[in-house]
């Protein structure tokens, strides 16, 4: 098969590679759509020494298993693989499973490829009214469904009345904006520095989106969708007191809290990490109800030309919250 292999530090090959080879209990897929997600960035740029070179990286992928007789099932992948049988994955916590393995991190390949293979349960078939672009998303859509969910228990009560800001117009901070409006939110702005990608935003989903949070009030919820010294600073300093913070960003790991006026104002802060299967569950179904909007903000490319694509976003080019890679 044909596959973008990460080879070296901000080097991309599209060559030719073995097919994966399935086993027990796993499907093989034909991968319609794949999305760039911010941590296949950092392994490109050799900033994930979880990555290392070569390898396929890739894990927001849907596609197609051909299976006995012709018949086609249209599915969106969820990457984590998790035991089943240890004390998270039994209290309903699968992201937080002491196994855990997710595809495009070895020793499991990701979805830049046009085939891969991936465990039945974790396959959740798409309708056939959604587009597999956007049935790709439902990974990082997930990731701001686990996050709102875990904000709603945090605070004790319904997002109807909280005020959100998101940091970061990528996928990530898009998509928990999303996913606070489709969980009862209604009041949510999200700061994006880019303007170009402020206007795909501001032109495909009814959301307010700024430059800056100088002209906001101080908001009950803050979700940084980034995740570097500077976001968790200025969250640290927007946030309200009494409010809440929800880190999913992974951009750096050192930085910005204002640990002292956290405390002063008793200013919670929940590091999240990805989904649940529940999660990933309910925002595919989130996504097929329309509920999560028409998801318009993509683009796409070949995967032939992914090497191109990753550039792009680096040199902060792409004004697309999310570029899907195509094999076909």
């Amino acid at each position: 098969m044909k596959a973008l292999v990460y080879t070296d530090s901000k080097t991309m090959k599209f060559t030719d590679v073995d097919d994966p080879s399935p086993a027990a209990g796993e499907a093989l897929i034909r991968v319609k759509a794949s999305g760039i997600c911010g941590s296949d960035m950092h392994a490109w740029a050799g900033h994930d020494d979880r990555r290392p070179a070569p390898l396929i990286l890739g894990h927001e992928a849907a596609g197609e298993i051909v299976g006995f007789g012709g018949a086609t099932r249209r599915v969106t992948v969820n990457p984590l693989v998790t035991c089943g049988e240890c004390e998270a994955c039994l209290a309903g916590k699968d992201n937080l499973c002491s196994t855990r393995q997710i595809i495009s991190m070895p020793p499991r390949e990701g979805a830049f490829a046009e085939l891969l293979a991936m465990r039945e349960s974790n396959l959740v078939e798409v309708p056939d009214h959604v587009a597999l672009e956007s049935a790709a998303l439902c990974e990082p859509l997930a990731c701001g469904w686990h996050a709102n969910r875990l904000a709603m228990a945090a605070l004790g009560e319904a997002l109807t009345d909280v005020s959100c800001l998101v940091q970061g117009g990528g996928a990530i901070g898009l998509g928990a904006a999303l996913a606070f409006r489709a969980l009862g939110g209604k009041k949510v702005t999200i700061i994006e520095p880019n303007s170009a990608r402020r206007k795909r935003i501001s032109d495909t989903e009814d959301i307010v989106c700024l430059a800056s949070a100088d002209e906001v009030d101080a908001p009950l919820l803050v979700i940084d969708g980034v995740g570097i010294a500077a976001t968790r600073a200025a969250a640290s300093k927007l946030v309200r007191p009494g409010g809440l913070i929800m880190h999913i960003g992974l951009g750096s790991s050192e930085g910005g809290l204002d640990v002292r006026r956290m405390t002063l104002q008793e200013i919670t802060f929940i590091g999240t990490y990805t989904y649940t299967m529940a999660d990933f569950k309910a925002t595919a179904d989130a996504i097929f109800n329309g509920k999560l909007g028409k998801l318009r903000w993509i683009d796409k490319r070949p995967l032939a030309s992914g090497a191109r694509a990753f550039e792009e976003i680096a040199a902060g080019e792409s004004a697309a919250p999310k570029i899907i890679l195509k094999p076909a």
